[in-house]
């Protein structure tokens, strides 16, 4: 079995939704498409499809698999231009889409650098919590967070986005300080209104704590619903309340004092970050380096 081939095979039928679907676009008979499934999950010992005369549906191990054969497949892909890059030279602008508060907090800040080292290339960063039709829209590449739906697309994983839960030593002063997640419901906590559609959606009215005794799912109210992080950040400077905010936003306050972390031996959620760009677009010097850069700096 050519693995390459066979992974190569497998993203076309998750694309696509359909063997017959990625027989076509791989010029392959839809036997042999069922041939490289097979001799796949043969090789992994765990099924990747639940398939039935109607439909197929990815496997949990299915999706993770997905998206490692992606990623793979983008290194594959990668590694072919290495001659091409070295004869290149990044120049023009480099349109990128981000998420407002990483854009802010820690990508315009890492722009430094990379502009530095390539004076020729000019950045045009558009924050937006909308998830940009790369195509469409122009842009050369985007940072997305959470799981990212089957596409066309390359992702290369970034560092997760982490949360902190804390609040200024002014509120803590007034209404003490919780010890273990289930106080939180008698504080007042400060919530961010995610947008209809994100998978942190109930994330809002619902604080997921993980410790020792597992995942807590711990209701929160207060007097505060605001869908900026910016906003959310006032309010807590302020002491309006507990936040659970992004650590790119609040480190530096985390740091001096402003602000104090608490439940520190409880984990807060995670999203995995990934840097998504068209395959075709990768032949440009100037997304070539970005993503290069990005991953040295930001990389998992």
């Amino acid at each position: 079995m050519d693995l390459f081939q066979a992974m190569s095979v497998y993203v076309k039928v998750v694309e696509t939704g359909s063997m017959t679907a990625a027989a076509l676009e791989c010029d392959i008979s839809t036997t042999m498409v069922g041939n490289h499934l097979r001799a796949l999950e043969q090789r992994l010992g765990v099924s990747l499809l639940n398939r039935t005369t109607r439909r197929q549906r990815l496997t949990e191990f299915g999706a993770a698999y997905y998206r490692r054969c992606q990623e793979v497949l983008g290194l594959v892909a990668d590694s072919e231009l290495l001659a091409e890059q070295a004869q290149d030279q990044p120049q023009g602008t480099l349109r990128v889409a981000a998420p407002p508060t990483f854009g802010t907090e820690r990508l315009a800040p890492a722009l430094s650098g990379f502009l530095q080292r390539y004076p020729q290339v000019k950045v045009d960063l558009v924050l937006n919590n909308l998830r940009a039709d790369l195509m469409e829209e122009g842009f050369d590449v985007a940072i997305r967070l959470g799981v990212l739906e089957p596409s066309g697309m390359i992702a290369r994983p970034l560092e997760d986005y982490t949360l902190t839960i804390c609040a200024a030593p002014a509120y803590l002063e007034q209404r003490g300080t919780p010890l273990r997640p289930q106080d939180l419901s008698s504080h007042a906590c400060l919530a961010f209104d995610y947008p209809a559609g994100d998978d942190w959606n109930a994330q809002g009215k619902l604080w997921r704590i993980t410790g020792p005794e597992g995942e807590v799912a711990v209701p929160v109210s207060g007097p505060l619903v605001i869908n900026s992080s910016q906003g959310l950040y006032r309010a807590a400077l302020a002491g309006m309340g507990i936040v659970m905010l992004p650590d790119a936003l609040v480190r530096d306050d985390l740091l001096a004092g402003r602000l104090l972390p608490l439940l520190l031996d409880y984990r807060t959620p995670t999203r995995p970050m990934s840097l998504v760009y068209a395959q075709d677009r990768y032949r440009l010097p100037k997304l070539r380096a970005f993503v290069d850069y990005m991953v040295g700096v930001m990389g998992q």
